[in-house]
């Protein structure tokens, strides 16, 4: 038996947030954000006004970091015990609302321990306190639709994607006026996490009928859009926001690979973005991948009218069209580009490749993947080298 979970609701377009002026019969509600982008641009104020509009009381959690950590959780879990809200929301991009579904079940369960929820599907029911509302300000990981939720150790820079269909929303926000406030940077790194995640859903071992239209959509979509989202189109900026929600639709319920593997492990070790690990990866995993899921990528090439006859010259097409879409949002191609030096490479390729065969998403990746393999995608990586996996 296989399983399809989403948000209960999903709103969308300009002004989406809106509709929450509709959420009646709560009596407090916390707000959870990052930096001070969303207070900037008037969107946290408006959050607060519009719940306060239904009558709730509103606390406002602000400050959670680019890459959120434990610490930052039960800080947070410990102040919604204090204040006891009925609602949780979330706004920003996808470090607040990861860290505010962690939050959540510490807040529900506060004798629970960081280690007691970090096996994939073991955590307990939710919502015997509380409900989620996820709106994102950026157009890439797509957290306001799935069941996960990515939380650093930085005592051993490590991170963890937490799974369970238990921190999946009740009510995803797509408010189309929020993500045009990205800077360009963040506009390339969001899209290409989620290329990454509607190409590994397509694959994945879970992928099924109901996620596969919905990855392939995606694609379609991020290739049409992302280029003219990074160069400014507001209407790009709209269609990419929907993209990316598509892409988490798929994955959640397929699962993802091991270029989300690798990515969980060299940016808490590298300092790099979250998407750009992935848009960097992607073409090497790709490669590996194709010795057992050739037939899949060369249906995604076919889809993106790329050339080729066979379906290895397809997936070769697929690898190509890829490094181009980087090279248009200024992403470079190699790690050791990116500023990654050869010491510190070598000096943590066993530690990244020996954790990143632990991490949830290898489970479903379709080719069985060793620590070995896993560092042979890494070097390839680094240096830019092409090599038959």
């Amino acid at each position: 038996m296989a399983r399809f979970t989403l948000p209960r609701d999903i709103y969308f377009g300009e002004n989406a947030m809106e509709e929450l002026k509709n959420l009646k019969g709560h009596k407090k509600a916390v707000i959870v954000t990052g930096g001070s982008s969303m207070q900037k641009f008037g969107f946290l104020n408006k959050l607060k006004n519009i719940l306060q509009e239904t009558g709730m009381q509103v606390k406002i959690i602000e400050g959670v970091e680019p890459d959120p950590s434990v610490e930052t959780v039960m800080a947070g879990a410990k102040t919604m015990r204090e204040f006891g809200p009925d609602v949780i929301a979330a706004i920003g991009g996808g470090s607040p609302i990861d860290a505010a579904k962690a939050m959540w079940v510490f807040y529900e369960y506060p004798e629970l321990t960081f280690d007691d929820i970090k096996t994939p599907f073991s955590m307990p029911q939710l919502r015997n306190k509380a409900i989620f509302v996820a709106i994102p300000s950026t157009s890439g990981t797509a957290t306001e639709v799935t069941a996960f939720s990515v939380i650093t150790d930085y005592s051993t820079k490590i991170k963890y994607p937490l799974a369970d269909f238990e921190i999946t929303p009740d009510i995803a926000i797509l408010d189309t006026a929020i993500p045009a406030t990205m800077p360009k940077k963040l506009v390339a790194h969001t899209g290409m996490d989620a290329l990454t995640h509607a190409i590994e859903a397509y694959v994945a071992s879970a992928r099924s009928k109901f996620s596969d239209p919905l990855a392939l959509e995606a694609i379609q979509m991020i290739f049409d859009h992302l280029e003219d989202s990074y160069n400014g189109d507001n209407e790009a900026r709209g269609q990419m926001h929907i993209a990316q929600c598509l892409a988490g639709m798929a994955f959640s319920n397929a699962m993802l690979g091991i270029a989300h593997s690798l990515a969980h492990k060299i940016g808490a070790q590298y300092n790099i973005p979250h998407g750009c690990c992935n848009a960097i990866l992607l073409p090497y995993v790709i490669k590996f991948n194709s010795k057992v899921s050739m037939k899949e990528y060369a249906q995604i090439a076919k889809l993106l009218n790329l050339p080729g006859s066979t379906d290895k010259q397809l997936t070769e097409s697929l690898i190509k069209a890829i490094q181009e879409l980087n090279k248009k949002v200024n992403i470079v191609p190699t790690l050791k580009e990116q500023g990654v030096t050869e010491q510190l490479f070598k000096s943590t390729l066993d530690t990244i490749a020996e954790n990143a065969v632990l991490d949830p998403c290898t489970a479903c990746n379709p080719r069985k993947t060793t620590a070995e393999d896993m560092k042979k995608i890494l070097e390839c990586a680094f240096y830019g080298n092409r090599v038959n996996f």
